[in-house]
């Protein structure tokens, strides 16, 4: 049998790419856009991202560095979530260009704005799907030892939801018709949701 290969990340994996977000993955992608104090518009996508809670509900991602999105969140208190679709995939990758501050990123990826009804940050107008979200709280993340990270979670309430009328098929949310994009590992790797991929599993009763 064949050995396995085991690392402590503090002492480096040893490998040609960090495993641990390819491991962690496929993962959902933050596509977040935000606006600050100035009035400037931001569009970046963050690859540790997820739901966290029903009621209310609770979104959040990581930023990794102090960037420009957690710098507008932290001024204006608000958020929108827009979902990447395959179709989308080459802006949103766009969206991730390093910029100064004040570019927008909208201009640069070639996306129309769409306006919010319950924040003042523009959505992606493309998008099939948009969270308006208010910020709940943001967490310098830590080690088990107590030392901070150079890394921020940000957590908001989703106050306002849009869904493209195609994509609610008697009453539910057809998630594999919406040919969603995730991350994968890697430096260029990511998947797509799609029908074949399917399976249905009950829990136990």
């Amino acid at each position: 049998m064949q050995q396995e290969h085991f690392y402590e990340p503090a002492k480096g994996h040893g490998l040609k790419h960090d495993p641990f977000n390819a491991i962690i993955g496929p993962r959902p992608i933050g596509w977040v856009s935000s606006r600050g104090a100035d009035g400037s518009v931001n569009l970046a996508p963050y690859s540790f991202f997820n739901a966290f809670c029903y009621h209310p509900p609770i979104i959040g991602f990581s930023s990794i560095g102090a960037k420009d999105t957690l710098r507008n969140v932290r001024e204006t208190r608000e958020f929108v979530w827009n979902l990447a679709t395959r179709e989308l995939g080459e802006a949103m990758n766009a969206s991730s260009a390093a910029a100064p501050y004040g570019v927008d990123e909208f201009t640069l990826a070639g996306l129309e704005k769409a306006p919010s009804n319950l924040v003042q940050v523009p959505r992606v107008a493309a998008s099939p799907v948009n969270f308006e979200c208010k910020l709940a709280d943001i967490v310098q993340l830590k080690g088990w030892q107590g030392e901070p990270a150079s890394a921020w979670l940000v957590l908001g309430e989703v106050v306002g939801v849009h869904i493209a009328p195609h994509l609610i098929v008697d009453g539910v949310f057809d998630t594999f018709s919406a040919h969603i994009l995730l991350r994968a590992g890697g430096a260029t790797a990511y998947a797509e949701v799609l029908p074949e991929t399917r399976l249905d599993m009950k829990r136990p009763g």
